[in-house]
């Protein structure tokens, strides 16, 4: 086991909740014998020529036991206070047992704002590295005394996977005082089943129970490792959840785990070993920058797009940058170079269809029904027939003459019924009874036509009575078409977030040129810093 071990020297982060190092309640002793423990792990990760960080909570837990208090109180500044006590115990506590062994230790205290600044961030990766090369173990805290914002919704589950890819590791060991993730709290429920292998994070989310964990002194549990889980795996990191008493469990976890050369399909052992849960990394990882930008970066602000510009960005011949064409909205104050969300305004994909299917309805009711359009006059006279015969128009006009008589066209048949035999002294249109209730109740169709009319008066009162009808019902029909159509729309759109990307203009700026062409930047602006509004975007 020790040879295959060792043919893929590996970066390994460990992470120690605070309920492992200390007990939750008064007088918050330490686990020594579990400390001890963890300190041998790591001291044989690094003699198989592994790297390893180790991420300790327990600050204020250790403040508390050396000033003999029974609880953390409410006051922030308490709090503050107590993890400035507790932390130069803390350190110490870890050098004293690393010590036994030869194995030096270094400490680093990291903020939110130390991760957001980008000068700051690779100066904590390039401390990072060094601190590796020179084999020393790196023991990584939030700065609690100055770092409010932790303190009351943080947790170092967020800082641990942070730390992962700032280190680029193959492996983030999340140790608490459950074995793995279960589909209910097993604490309550003795038929809760272990979760062992994870490759949708998203899908489990709905399928599990987080409603465990988290003591009187810590600030995470299973919801926040689920949330560690998904930043890490995006930078390419395999996480584990196990109970922190199983950590020498490490080592066959990552005997038959995806290693960097170790494909993750190439690993039919997941279901079997020690009892855990593994998060098995994405394939394909976000870089340094793009993982930075996507999980590193407060935004600052929202910029809306279209479908089109989406489309766009996508494409990898787009760089990751967006024109201000594509640009719907901005929202909210934020200045050149800030992180901000991208969203994407697009037609429901349920009503997409339904969409297409109304406008196909519609296409179809124009073409088979009766329209203005589709009524046409034919005044082309033809033979009369007859005295006698069948007439083959819609009603036909005689006289003593014998002029012809002038037909409708087949359009009209829709209008008039068929005259048959002798010649009627009064020539009426009778409205056929399929007809809508709309057309054959028009006035001029439904009453008998005066004795003597010619037959261009006829056709001229019908087709005026017709077109005027049918100019009423369109207009109805296209404002009830209207108000429906904005109606449907108003509720097939939905606004979907897609990533993040660093603005090249500020707010104020952006909404002045969203819509346009690059070309006319600096005819609104009066300068062009670059033709994209936000470049190096990142999709979640």
């Amino acid at each position: 086991m020790t040879s295959k071990i060792k043919a893929t020297p590996l970066t390994i982060v460990i992470k120690l909740g605070t309920s492992s190092i200390v007990s939750p309640e008064y007088p918050f002793l330490p686990h020594l014998e579990l400390l001890s423990s963890i300190v041998e792990t790591v001291v044989h990760l690094r003699s198989l020529g592994h790297r390893v960080v180790l991420c300790s909570s327990g600050a204020i837990g250790v403040g508390l036991r050396r000033m003999n208090l029974r609880g953390r109180g409410k006051a922030l500044s308490q709090k503050q206070a107590l993890a400035a006590i507790g932390q130069g115990r803390l350190i110490a506590l870890w050098d004293n047992l690393f010590s036994q062994l030869d194995q030096p230790i270094a400490q680093i205290l990291l903020t939110r704002m130390d991760i957001s600044d980008r000068t700051r961030y690779l100066n904590a990766q390039n401390t990072f590295s060094e601190l590796l090369q020179m084999g020393v173990v790196p023991i990584v805290n939030e700065n609690d005394t100055v770092s409010v914002t932790e303190i009351k919704f943080g947790d170092n589950d967020t800082l641990s996977a942070i730390s992962s890819a700032i280190v680029h590791a193959d492996y983030l060991f999340l140790l608490t005082d459950v074995e793995c993730l279960y589909t209910d709290n097993p604490r309550n429920n003795p038929d809760a089943k272990p979760v062992r292998v994870v490759r949708d994070i998203e899908k489990v989310k709905q399928q599990v129970s987080t409603a465990t964990l988290g003591t009187s002194l810590g600030t995470g549990g299973m919801s926040t490792k689920l949330i560690a889980a998904e930043l890490a795996t995006a930078a390419g990191t395999t996480t584990v959840i196990m109970h922190s008493a199983n950590v020498k469990d490490i080592f066959r976890v990552i005997e038959k785990g995806a290693g960097p050369s170790r494909d993750i399909s190439e690993t039919p052992y997941l279901e079997e070993g020690p009892l855990c849960t593994r998060f098995l990394r994405r394939e394909t990882a976000l870089k340094d920058r793009k993982w930075w930008i996507a999980h590193g970066l407060h935004s600052a602000g929202t910029i809306v797009i279209d479908e089109g510009a989406y489309r766009a960005i996508q494409r990898k011949e787009s760089g990751g940058r967006l024109l201000p064409a594509g640009v719907v909205r901005v929202e909210g104050p934020f200045a050149s170079h800030q992180a901000v969300r991208l969203i994407v305004r697009r037609r429901r994909r349920d009503h997409h269809h339904h969409h297409h299917r109304l406008e196909n309805e519609r296409n179809e009711n124009t073409d088979g029904g009766v329209s203005r359009n589709s009524i046409d006059v034919d005044e082309s006279v033809p033979p009369s027939p007859t005295r006698g015969s069948t007439s083959t128009s819609r009603f036909s006009i005689d006289d003593t003459s014998n002029k012809p008589s002038t037909l409708i066209s087949p359009a009209l048949k829709h209008l008039a019924g068929a005259g048959v035999g002798g010649e009627p002294s009064t020539p009426q249109l009778q409205p056929i009874l399929s007809l809508s209730s709309s057309i054959a109740s028009l006035d001029p169709l439904s009453k008998s036509i005066p004795s003597s009319p010619s037959p261009a008066t006829i056709l001229s009162m019908s087709n005026s009575s017709i077109n005027e009808r049918l100019d009423k019902i369109s207009l109805n029909d296209t404002e009830q078409r209207d108000k429906k159509r904005e109606e449907e729309e108003g509720q097939g759109w939905e606004e979907v977030e897609i990533g993040k990307g660093l603005a090249q203009y500020n707010s104020v700026e952006i909404d002045r040129i969203k819509g346009l062409k690059s070309a006319h930047i600096e005819t609104v602006l009066g300068y062009s810093e670059s033709e994209h509004v936000v470049d190096s975007i990142t999709f979640l």
